[in-house]
């Protein structure tokens, strides 16, 4: 004997009937249904070699499932059986092949396709067109009794109409079906119970068994269940003899059919199908995981019986899996361009959708201590088409004592500065405006229009500058020199004087274009001006309290939290040192020493430009009122004092008309400033 090879059998059984425990009674599976179909087939091989070893306790014996004992056990009028996979075109001729030497009708044969439906198999019976009771498939031969459940669910008729022709249900007629939620639904259930403060379900398929299989009714009523029939399984009278005559059969008794069951003449036209399939996959509104070719000739399907418990006549065509589970064996941090820290899962390498995935997103910090997500645990992680693969959750039942609680860093895995967490907000920042990973966007902002303004300088020269280690923070930008530049491709004399020069004249810029430049977390360009109408340069503000700063208008306690953050940072402060050494240094007259020379004339005035305006750009009107001491804001509301519009003024014209805001073209600004100033 074997020993080894004997070993590794009972070893399968053992695996694949705790499997079928937590998939079939559970409804808790721990390995996604690839994992599970490989121990099938194995399990199956050494069988196959070694028959004298089949009990009658083996997994390939029986069609699957334990009976729960929490409810009553219903005996199937016939067997309710599985199907046999396959997993490419291949093995889908290789099956019509088979099949086709036992009979040659097959090879003339048409076929029906039917989505493969990842939710819970029912079966149905109605007496003279009650619903009278419902069951799971069990083990196939037994199932449970869940008629109150399945009554919860809309789609099923609890009684079946007559048809207007006058057809009418046999005196007894047995269907079989899935339950199911719509992906929509499913992710509404979640939000739902999420902003309840609930447990939230890793995918709908054990979301809609868990909830049918519920004690408490009430609980069953409250989820989105659907369902679709395919299949009579018995009935008491005549019945169509073809697949999709059946199906037809069961519409017309008012019974829901899956919009996306095919009808083919050929094998070719099946072949066809499944690429389309594959395509559609990620379009349906439910979880398919693959679908099910069935010979429409159900009295040719019956004769060519079965294999062990497999019928011949259909075969289950898998999709690559999106989901699987495998060991979380770290979590690493990425900092993006704007700062933002997002964790990352580091996997165990596993096979998801015909790709080898070893990384998979963990969204953010929250994500990862709502889920309960520990180092070391056995996670399920999905692949949807293009979409990045992401952890949906850990598989806590599996947990050995051994996994590590993640904690968010303290510091930028990149930089080493300390990382800043707002009250209330989800992200996670690095504030050092020279931190390498995102210096290039940085830099980028620095320069812009609405900041410093350095004409010239867009983001492939910045990039050349970052990548030549010209530039490792904004000050440096201020220490080129023409040497420096004619190093870089696409320089000559006169492109790299004009650079220069723009960057010499960004130094008379005015403070509030200096602050907006910092990129300091909610800092924009409104917020900057306010700032420097308040302190005289960046020295007075980075001494400023968050009581201070919470004395200005719109500035809440985040803010000021963010506003001086920024300025404790080490790395920050040496950038400020660096721009006053290289003659950055704007100074502005602060709002409490306006008072000593006579108020501005729009003082305490709010404006919102829209449109082209003759004299002005948009960002030169924007200085021009705040110079007069007006706020400029980005958008209409009951607190605008005035809007100012040009030519092709969209939408903020109408909003004004409609709070009754005055309007202004520029001649009435002028004259409205004039005005203010005679009083």
């Amino acid at each position: 004997m074997d020993l080894m090879a004997f070993g590794e059998l009972e070893k399968l059984k053992q695996e694949i009937n705790f499997h079928n425990y937590r998939y079939h009674v559970l409804d808790a599976p721990v390995i996604s249904d690839v994992e599970y179909d490989r121990l099938v087939a194995r399990l199956k091989q050494i069988e196959a070699e070694h028959p004298e070893w089949i009990t009658p306790d083996s997994p390939t014996q029986r069609v699957g499932g334990v009976v729960s004992e929490k409810f009553a056990k219903v005996r199937h009028p016939a067997p309710v059986l599985s199907l046999a996979n396959c997993f490419g075109v291949d093995d889908l001729k290789s099956w019509v092949e088979r099949i086709a030497k036992m009979d040659e009708r097959v090879r003339g044969a048409d076929f029906v396709v039917e989505p493969k439906i990842d939710g819970l198999t029912v079966v149905l019976t109605y007496r003279d067109g009650l619903f009278v009771q419902g069951a799971t498939r069990g083990d196939g031969e037994v199932g449970e009794d869940i008629t109150p459940n399945l009554r919860t669910i809309r789609a099923l008729p609890l009684r079946l109409p007559v048809d207007p022709q006058g057809l009418r249900p046999p005196a007894l007629l047995v269907v079989r079906g899935e339950a199911f939620m719509m992906n929509k639904e499913f992710d509404a259930l979640n939000k739902r119970l999420e902003e309840a403060g609930e447990r939230t379900y890793l995918n709908p398929r054990n979301t809609a068994a868990g909830s049918l299989r519920q004690l408490d009714t009430g609980l069953t009523a409250t989820r989105p269940l659907t369902l679709f029939t395919y299949a009579i399984v018995a009935a008491d009278g005549p019945v169509p003899t073809t697949q999709w005559g059946q199906l037809q059969f069961l519409k017309a008794l008012g019974l829901p059919v899956s919009p996306d069951v095919e009808h083919f003449s050929d094998l070719e036209g099946v072949l066809g199908a499944v690429e389309d399939w594959r395509e559609r996959r990620d379009r349906l509104p439910y979880e398919a995981d693959g679908i099910v070719i069935k010979l429409n000739d159900l009295d040719l399907a019956a004769e060519l019986g079965f294999v062990g418990k497999d019928p011949r006549g259909a075969m289950a065509f898998k999709f690559p899996a999106r989901e699987v589970t495998t060991r979380l064996a770290d979590i690493g941090v990425n900092v993006g361009r704007t700062g933002v820290l997002t964790p990352y899962a580091m996997l165990d390498p596993v096979e998801i959708g015909g790709v080898i995935v070893k990384q998979a997103t963990l969204h953010n910090f929250d994500y990862i201590a709502e889920k309960d997500i520990r180092i070391g645990d056995r996670v399920l992680v999905k692949r949807a088409g293009e979409v990045i693969p992401y952890v949906i959750g850990p598989v806590a039942e599996l947990r050995t004592g051994e996994e590590r609680v993640f904690e968010p860093p303290q510091n930028c895995p990149v930089c080493g500065q300390p990382v800043e967490h707002l009250e209330g907000e989800v992200p996670w920042y690095c504030v050092n405006l020279a931190c390498p990973e995102q210096l290039v966007r940085n830099l980028e902002h620095f320069v812009s229009r609405g900041t410093m303004d350095i004409v010239g300088l867009g983001i492939k020269i910045v990039v050349q500058l970052v990548e030549a280690g010209l530039v490792k923070s904004p000050v440096d930008l201020y220490k080129l020199t023409k040497e420096d530049l004619l190093k870089l491709e696409g320089f000559a004399e006169k492109k790299a004087e004009n650079l220069l020069q723009s960057i010499d004249a960004s130094k008379a810029q005015p403070l509030a274009r200096l602050i907006s430049a910092l990129g300091i977390h909610q800092v924009g360009e409104v917020l900057a001006a306010d700032l420097a109408r308040y302190f005289t340069d960046l020295d007075s503000l980075a001494r400023a309290t968050e009581e201070d700063l919470q004395m200005i208008e719109n500035v809440g306690p985040n803010t000021a939290k963010s506003i001086v953050d920024w300025f404790a940072r080490p790395g920050n402060r040496e950038i400020l040192a660096g721009f006053k050494a290289v003659g950055l240094w704007p100074v502005s007259r602060p709002a409490s020493a306006e008072g000593e020379s006579g108020a501005k004339t729009l003082d305490g005035l709010v404006f919102v430009v829209t449109g082209t305006l003759p004299s002005f750009s948009r960002e030169g009107i924007k200085e021009f009122l705040q110079g007069q001491g007006a706020k400029v804001t980005d958008s209409v509301s009951k607190k605008t004092d005035y809007l100012v519009a040009g030519e092709a003024a969209g939408s903020k014209l109408d909003k004004a008309r409609q709070l009754g805001v005055p309007v202004l073209d520029e001649a009435a600004l002028m004259a409205l400033i004039e005005e203010r100033k005679q009083i």
